[in-house]
């Protein structure tokens, strides 16, 4: 191990984190450039064989940039992505940024280290740095953002340079260290562990967008929320944050093991697909307003309306319900498509009862710290249940491709072992280990 892994794990000072030596390469996931081509025609992409661990160059900061030791990352669909090199190898977003110029230049590699979420150390800082020292405990958001934008300074997601970092540039979160802007740095929760923080930006915060935000849905107390994928990252997050603000928890499940997962979350109404006989990857577009109408029966039956808002990251296998079974004036809010990017849906359904559509990408710097404030103050939880070494971190994104996990998939990068990082255990205490980790005795380790 170098020298400032060894000082990091140490508990040392800032003052001697700065002074123990950077090393000239880091353990790292990632994907190589030669590899990009080897899923062509196979049925499985199965991404242990694309995604690598070994050590790779440390990379020179950017002024505006500070250098993390990262204690643990997490497993994000972005991730199984990039490692099936679907729907493009990410190789090409790394040379589209390198053609931006400047540092942007370093990020055109034949690697590609991966990974979205982290929590950790800083350990140094560029010298254009203002609001963050060597030493502080910080969780890294996936929001990639030009300050000098114009239009950054209105919603940081809506520039033009906008990228997810750990998957439109390189040196993610999946490492023993990671490079981040400043501008993608929020206090890590004192009361949690390295690994319970780490699983909390990308889904917390797209999930915080996607309903709560003004430019999201903007959910209401009374709501009611169908979430699809209910015990995913993404869903269980939704499924607090609903129950928090007041609303219906509306969730979908396919199987009784994980309608079980959203009885402990709290959740109102709970459709268990497999129960009703509905397979939404063998769904057909003629099919849909039948299939909706019988989702529509039982929400209608539970609550005795329908839904306000539907939250939809499946896509392609659920989007035409979602438009379906939003109510009169209601609204569908979608981030992403992991069955599939085109839809097929009746717009009937949409213009003339007066529905809207709302795209939802990650969540400005704001929003995530917004959302972080509420996991500080225990009124959420992180939705932790499996864990990984990073050594084996393949694992855990086979886990997610066959949709085989529940809530967030963890990773220990430098933390030696589960458990560490806990800076308020008083906190901690107050808020009780069972509300904390609502779902940790569900995966391994």
């Amino acid at each position: 191990m170098d020298l400032l892994s060894e000082a990091v794990l140490s508990g040392a000072s800032p003052d001697e984190l700065a002074a123990a030596p950077v090393p000239d390469r880091y353990l790292a996931a990632h994907l190589r450039i030669e590899d990009a081509g080897m899923f062509t025609g196979v049925e499985d992409k199965d991404v242990r064989k694309s995604l690598r661990v070994g050590p790779v160059p440390m990379p020179e900061l950017a002024p505006d940039e500070v250098l993390v030791a990262v204690m643990a990352g997490a497993v994000n669909y972005n991730t199984v992505w990039s490692a099936m090199f679907e729907p493009l190898p990410t190789f090409g977003f790394l040379q589209r940024f390198a053609r931006t110029g400047g540092y942007a230049r370093r990020h055109d590699q034949p690697y590609h280290v991966v990974g979205s979420d982290a929590a950790g150390v800083i350990v140094r800082t560029g010298s254009g740095v203002r609001r963050w020292r060597v030493g502080d405990h910080v969780v890294v958001s996936v929001a990639y953002v030009d300050d000098q934008e114009p239009a950054t300074h209105a919603d940081g997601m809506l520039g033009a340079e906008q990228r997810a970092w750990g998957y439109e540039t390189n040196f993610g979160g999946l490492a023993h260290y990671a490079v981040a802007r400043a501008s993608q740095l929020l206090p890590k929760p004192a009361h949690l562990t390295w690994e319970e923080a780490a699983t909390i930006t990308l889904c917390a915060g797209t999930a915080y967008r996607m309903l709560v935000s003004r430019q999201g849905a903007g959910m209401k107390q009374g709501d009611a929320v169908l979430i699809w994928g209910a015990t995913g990252g993404l869903g269980a997050y939704a499924v607090q944050m609903v129950k928090n603000g007041g609303g219906i928890a509306i969730g979908v499940v396919s199987s009784e093991e994980k309608a079980a997962v959203l009885r402990r979350l709290g959740c109102d109404v709970i459709i268990n697909r497999a129960e009703i006989g509905v397979d939404l990857a063998a769904l057909e577009p003629q099919d849909t307003i039948a299939v909706g109408k019988r989702f529509g029966k039982i929400i209608r039956a539970e609550i005795g309306e329908d839904p306000h808002i539907v939250f939809d990251h499946v896509g392609r296998a659920t989007f035409g319900l979602s438009v379906f079974l939003a109510r009169r004036g209601g609204v569908v809010v979608t981030c992403g498509s992991s069955t599939g990017y085109q839809h097929h849906y009746d717009n009937r359904y949409l213009w003339m009862n007066l529905k809207r559509v709302i795209g939802s990408h990650i969540a400005n710097l704001q929003e995530q710290a917004e959302c972080m404030r509420l996991f500080a103050l225990g009124r959420l939880s992180p939705a932790l249940s499996t864990l990984y070494d990073l050594a084996d971190v393949g694992e855990g994104v086979r886990l997610m491709q066959t949709n085989s996990h529940i809530g967030k998939v963890g990773v220990l990068c430098l933390a030696p072992k589960p458990g560490l990082g806990v800076t308020d255990p008083a906190t901690r205490a107050r808020i009780g280990e069972a509300r904390i980790n609502p779902l940790r005795d569900l995966g391994g380790r």
